[in-house]
């Protein structure tokens, strides 16, 4: 028995509960319900990652910020623009 190893990243069901009026207008324009919490859902998880990297750099980024503001950029000098 051979078998297939899938490429697809597994998948399982879950319930969302959603307003009304926005499911309902979803399903009136054929919109494909899952995939569009799915968009969704990955939209809020890299919104998050990224406010969460901001607040977990943000003394390093000051810390560059102020020695340019002291120091000028790096390499200033060989700067063609």
């Amino acid at each position: 028995m051979v078998r297939v190893h899938s490429t697809t990243p597994s998948r399982r069901p879950t319930n969302v509960t959603l307003p009304a009026q926005l499911l309902e207008e979803a399903k009136s324009l054929d919109l494909n319900i899952s995939q569009a919490c799915e968009q969704g859902l990955k939209s809020a998880i890299a919104s998050v990652r990224a406010q969460q990297w901001l607040a977990e750099n943000r003394s390093s980024l000051e810390a560059s910020r102020q020695y340019v503001e002291k120091n000028g950029l790096p390499l200033a000098d060989y700067r063609n623009f």
